[in-house]
């Protein structure tokens, strides 16, 4: 295996605790100047001080070295909450919206979800792939180096299992590592408006759910909870019966309205709950003490023209936060984990070590992956970002660039 040296870099990373990071504990970042990083076969050897990594190192034991010249180093980002595999964009509909045309007279237009559910319908799997991997790599390129990838528009079993296995290509054919997650209850079908518990219980359940599982390709199961789409009784049917067949759980609640889905995240102990901006603090507080995650979305915030979830509030509840692009063709066409990181730095208040945290050791755990990644450890693959700037801040400080100025994967630059 190749080792490779990596030294004069100025390192930030969340150390691991064995669980989501919370409450001041989410704050805290290990810092290390002078620092160096020994990989070995992409994964971390040793870190820390570069005299404490090199002390004992027989000549000529390191295959590659490199010096970063004094540059801010993190971990890569982890972006737990996408809708990347979609079809066609959404701009004209976008357009309306900001316009000032409601949202039920665009769904009335054919726009919405269901018009991106027609668009995966009409388009092959092979350009469902190359447009979906497209955007993978714009996120590569940005500093996203884990991401998970949600079905949904599909709404037909054949249909969701070709979105899954676009999402597995698209992991086979990138750098990435990428986390898929089963969505059929992304919306309910025109054929079943008026019938949405039999579309959860007899096509979900008892027909989607057995294939996907026989398909082998999804981790989780997520389902929109929401006024108008699914109700909590519904999710929690889906969810249980998910759980109980030994998928992960999640769960879109509370974006518009306080249905309660954050508390179905919590009495389920779902690994998270996203969006959150209608939640209330009873719900959020059981949250934390379930161990779910509160996967925050500030640029579907940001596109929506909506109050922001209150991340300091939910920090000091002592709820565990990640945060997302929920890069989607509708309501977030964003990739950009830097522009989030931003977001959640002005306009949820969040400190830069918070949102540190929350985009990457606590956005792993919310996809199950923080045993090898989120944070720069030894033992952990060695996914990290050189930053253009000081320190982290310069993510929040430099607006509108990326900050990135280079991506390595398990060592490897891929970026």
């Amino acid at each position: 295996m190749t080792r490779k040296l990596f030294r004069n870099a100025h390192i930030f990373t969340p150390i691991d605790k064995g669980k989501p990071l919370a409450g001041e504990e989410q704050g805290k970042i290990a810092e290390i100047k002078d620092g160096a990083i020994l990989a070995n076969g992409g994964v971390i050897e040793k870190i820390g001080v570069d005299c404490g990594v090199t002390k004992g190192l027989k000549p000529n034991c390191v295959d590659e070295e490199y010096d970063l010249c004094g540059a801010c180093l993190i971990p890569g980002f982890v972006d737990p909450h996408t809708h990347m595999c979609f079809a066609g964009r959404r701009e004209d509909e976008f357009g309306k919206r900001i316009s000032g045309l409601p949202y039920l007279e665009i769904l009335r237009q054919g726009g919405g979800i269901l018009s991106s559910v027609k668009a995966v319908k009409d388009i092959s799997e092979d350009e469902l792939f190359c447009r979906t991997r497209h955007m993978a790599m714009r996120a590569l390129a940005k500093g996203t180096t884990t991401m998970e990838i949600k079905s949904g528009y599909g709404l037909e079993t054949d249909l969701e299992l070709k979105m899954l296995r676009v999402i597995r290509r698209v992991a086979q054919e990138t750098p990435l590592n990428i986390v898929a997650t089963f969505m059929g209850a992304h919306a309910v079908p025109a054929a079943y408006k008026e019938r949405a518990d039999e579309f959860v219980d007899e096509i979900i359940i008892k027909e989607m759910l057995p294939k996907v599982r026989e398909q082998g390709i999804a981790e989780f199961c997520d389902v929109f909870c929401e006024e108008g789409v699914f109700s909590t009784d519904q999710s929690r049917r889906l969810l249980k019966t998910a759980a109980a067949m030994g998928f992960g759980i999640k769960i879109h609640a509370d974006e518009v309205n306080d249905l309660g889905g954050a508390g179905v995240a919590a009495e389920l102990h779902a690994a998270s709950a996203e969006h959150l901006l209608a939640a209330s603090e009873e719900n959020l507080k059981a949250m934390g003490r379930a161990g779910s995650i509160a996967v925050l979305l500030p640029a579907t915030a940001y596109s929506l023209k909506k109050l922001y979830a209150n991340g300091r509030n939910i920090v000091d509840w002592r709820v565990p936060v990640a945060i997302a692009t929920d890069c989607n063709p509708g309501s977030c066409f964003c990739e950009s984990i830097p522009f989030v990181f931003g977001l959640s730095v002005m306009n949820m208040n969040m400190t830069v070590n918070e949102a540190l945290t929350a985009s990457t050791l606590n956005a792993a755990y919310a996809i199950n992956r923080a045993k090898k990644l989120g944070s720069l450890e030894i033992g952990k693959q060695a996914d990290f970002l050189i930053l253009d700037g000081e320190t982290p801040v310069a993510l929040a400080y430099h607006a509108g660039s990326s900050s990135i100025l280079g991506v390595y994967k398990a060592a490897a630059r891929v970026i």
